[in-house]
């Protein structure tokens, strides 16, 4: 499917404001669920590790079935998956408020919500891809910081109807929210498709008989047809071949006539020959490029770098309020939810991040990798942070630099090309997904297991780096131009680490 040149406006702003709410309704609680996450340990009495589940699956599902997410978005396209989505987010939101057991929040919040977040997350980040060319990297911003500013008010709203109507009651409010992903689905309308090119008339030139392809069909006539036929005397007869009457199949069937029929019949075999052919070539075609995205160093990298990001990065959004408990911080002296200072920072982040992409003179895979290891330092600071003002200091850093999101569809883009964009994201947020889905219940255990967060911080902090240096090395090379996986754009080519200013580096 090729479809039209991207608009970079007109109705793509209002695919990015339709897609902004989207996220915002959609991921408001998954990732403000720190807030609930307390209430559940208090609940249910289970260890930290396994209560951890419940929000890591939330957010690591969809993720992981990215591959599942976009080929529904490609086959469907993003609005109906859009719609479909909404129900399955307000119906696990919904259904979690009546859970009897910490084994039925990972089915109902953590699979069933996470699998909705991951199609609503894939259409919006495809159909804004779309829409947009130059302006991507901003388009891309504005959309994301949807979830962050979903963030900032969900925590401090669902401690609030927690506080009004219990943990039950907030959930049924919050899953009744959600509905309104409907609305901001139907302004999804797609891209207009581009005249479709020969190739795809093909199957219709079969319908025309061709005297080339006779010995090809004549194999596929039945033998009762031959037997009719051979056996023909003239029009009105009633003969018998294998002991079944002819007459009731082709009664009055003059020889020109019959011949057109078997000319119809193989025609239409000869075409499903060829549409079995076509798809089977399609399956293989699919593997191929599977296999090829892993021959670009940047791309083999790139999933090994947010694999290991997300298994130490995201951790802090879920267990901040807990970290604070653990301090022995006082609730009163929280004047602001740590998770709300990490979810407005991120918004802040998303957006200056996707407007630095845009910007000539940077490097966006260069400005990825500085955001991986300045969040590997301040994740390793966490276990020094005594006090609130500390630890609110470091969650807005965290914030701000989990922004990096925003840019992480615009790296892929300028890494694989725009053609394998959503086959690539699929398979980046699938090891997102498994980072997303292991990291909390990781860190959750080394607490269990030392009765500290001090160890687990350290552990989260160096694989964040070891990404980000992995990445730095595998880049190198490509943006000098000895990887033709990667594309970077033809003015930065002539660039040697001798020529940029010392700031780009």
């Amino acid at each position: 499917m090729v479809f039209q040149k991207s608009p970079d406006g007109g109705w793509g702003w209002v695919i990015v404001l339709g897609s902004f709410f989207t996220q915002f309704l959609c991921y408001g609680s998954p990732l403000a669920v720190g807030v609930l996450y307390v209430e559940w340990l208090d609940l249910f009495g289970e260890g930290k590790g396994k209560t951890a589940w419940v929000g890591s699956l939330a957010s690591g599902v969809g993720l992981l079935a990215s591959p599942v997410c976009s080929t529904c978005v490609s086959a469907f396209g993003a609005r109906p998956v859009t719609i479909f989505s909404s129900f399955m987010v307000a119906g696990g939101l919904m259904m979690s408020s009546f859970a009897p057991s910490i084994y039925f929040l990972f089915c109902s919040y953590g699979i069933i919500v996470g699998l909705g977040c991951g199609l609503l997350y894939t259409a919006t980040v495809t159909i804004t891809c779309q829409y947009f060319d130059k302006r991507r990297g901003l388009a891309l911003g504005l959309i994301s910081t949807g979830s962050s500013v979903g963030l900032f008010i969900y925590a401090a709203l669902q401690k609030e109807l927690i506080e009004l109507y219990g943990l039950d009651g907030c959930l049924l409010i919050i899953g009744a929210l959600s509905l309104n992903i409907l609305a901001c689905g139907s302004l999804m309308r797609p891209l207009p498709v581009a005249q479709a090119p020969a190739l795809e008339k093909v199957p219709d030139q079969y319908l025309i008989y061709n005297e080339k392809e006779k010995p090809a069909y004549e194999e596929h006539i039945t033998i009762l047809e031959r037997a009719r036929g051979e056996g023909s005397e003239g029009p009105g007869s009633d003969r018998k071949a294998g002991g079944l009457a002819v007459h009731g199949r082709l009664p009055s069937a003059s020889p020109r006539e019959a011949d057109s029929y078997r000319k119809k019949v193989a025609e239409q075999t000869y075409l499903c020959k060829q549409l079995a052919k076509k798809k089977w070539d399609r399956y293989l075609n699919y593997w191929e490029e599977t296999l090829g995205l892993f021959k670009n160093k940047v791309f083999s990298a790139l999933f090994i770098a947010i694999f290991l990001f997300d298994i130490g990065g995201f951790p802090p959004s879920l267990l901040m309020e807990d970290v604070a408990r653990s301090s022995n911080i006082a609730e009163e002296d929280c004047v602001v939810p740590l998770i709300s200072i990490i979810g407005i920072m991120t918004a802040i982040g998303k957006l200056a991040l996707g407007v630095l992409a845009d910007v000539d003179c940077i490097n966006a895979l260069y400005l990825y990798i500085l955001t991986l290891i300045l969040t590997a330092v301040a994740l390793v600071l966490i276990p020094f942070a005594q006090s609130y003002g500390t630890l609110a200091i470091l969650s807005g850093v965290l914030g701000f630099l989990a922004g990096n999101w925003s840019i992480f569809p615009y790296v892929t883009t300028k890494t694989v090309g725009i053609e394998k964009l959503t086959h690539a994201y699929g398979i980046l947020m699938f090891f997102a997904g498994l980072g997303n889905s292991l990291g909390p219940p990781i860190v959750g255990w080394f607490y269990d297991w030392t009765t500290s967060y001090e160890l687990a911080f350290y552990f989260s902090g160096l694989c964040v780096l070891f990404g980000g240096l992995l990445l730095s090395l595998a880049t190198l090379p490509c943006w000098h131009g000895t990887s033709a996986g990667c594309q970077p754009r033809p003015h930065l080519q002539t660039f040697t680490p001798a020529k940029l200013p010392p700031e780009r580096k």
